[in-house]
């Protein structure tokens, strides 16, 4: 339990960090940005047929954009010291209020694509995995490297070319039905696969070629029983402490994919509040994301020491 108390209280001054990180670097960033902020955030409002100098002034004006940079980000900082992220430069609304509608598609679509990677991935390493330097093996290694080296945005778009123009199988981009979900949700999902399966193979190569491995087998059990009583559990610790750093590469790819695709997430939101230069919003998206990995790591380190008998006796 104090280890447990420990590890927590460190995720904890770790989340702290973070928050003074990401907020101070998002700010810098988006200030470092050339062009008038408060031009591009009529845009925003008005859209840029209608924006002109005198609602860009207006806007200036409203925002209090003139008190400077250091002034705009100690009142983020104050109003984060209340729990409250702030509001949105461009539709007025509390940026919690949005992030929260905004992150729940996300989760959606990190859920799917986390769902369908572990159905293929994990499996077909433990397959690999039990016959190492074998065909499948070496094909599995060759499939995957190049899964691993595709950019996320080139995958999504050869998906669109072929399942979405070509075979009219499926919709290129949108929301709303599970046959939209299933495009971005692949595209995600594929390096995810190929970054599991690599991990489970090496893993249970390295426990089938254990002796406590090869005592089971002595003692006359199956290959089924053996895998479920002796397998799966040893390569479970490395597998879900991966699983937690596949959701860092997760998120990234979402920013990306949720823009080719049109999916209502997070990163689509990002996008469209760094191009419209809504601080808040880029704050308080950025601080989210940060937040959850922490909470991630959190959950993955309990995770690992409940599955992994090593870890409860340290």
């Amino acid at each position: 339990m104090n280890t447990v108390l420990r590890a927590l209280s460190f995720r904890l001054i770790q989340a702290g960090g973070v928050a003074l990180v990401v907020g101070v670097m998002s700010f810098l960033m988006m200030q470092a940005m050339p062009g008038d902020m408060a031009y591009r955030i009529a845009a925003a409002r008005y859209g840029y047929d209608l924006v002109s100098a005198d609602l860009a002034d207006a806007v200036r004006a409203e925002l209090r954009l003139e008190a400077g940079p250091f002034a705009q980000f100690l009142r983020w900082m104050g109003d984060l010291a209340q729990l409250d992220m702030g509001r949105s430069l461009v539709s007025g609304q509390p940026v919690w209020q949005e992030i929260a509608h905004q992150l729940g598609a996300s989760l959606q679509l990190a859920a799917a694509a986390m769902g369908l990677s572990m159905l293929i991935g994990p499996p077909l390493g433990i397959f690999a995995g039990l016959h190492p330097g074998g065909w499948f093996d070496r094909v599995l290694l060759v499939v995957a490297a190049g899964f691993r080296a595709v950019p996320q945005f080139l995958l999504g778009l050869v998906l669109i070319v072929v399942l979405a123009v070509q075979l009219r199988l499926l919709p290129a981009a949108g929301h709303g039905s599970l046959a939209h979900f299933v495009l971005p949700a692949l595209t995600l999902a594929l390096g995810l696969a190929a970054a599991s399966a690599r991990i489970a193979r090496d893993a249970m190569a390295a426990v089938a070629a254990s002796p406590h491995y090869a005592f089971a087998r002595a003692k006359g059990l199956t290959e089924a029983q053996i895998l479920r009583r002796h397998g799966l559990r040893n390569i479970a610790a490395p597998l879900v402490t991966y699983l937690g750093l596949q959701f860092v590469m997760l998120a990234e790819g979402v920013v990306v994919v949720e823009t080719i695709f049109g999916w209502p997430g997070i990163g689509h939101a990002l996008i469209h509040a760094v191009f419209h230069r809504d601080v808040p919003m880029v704050q308080g998206t950025a601080l989210v994301m940060g937040l959850g990995f922490v909470l991630l790591n959190a959950v993955v380190d309990l995770i690992v020491r409940h599955i992994d008998p090593r870890e409860v006796q340290a």
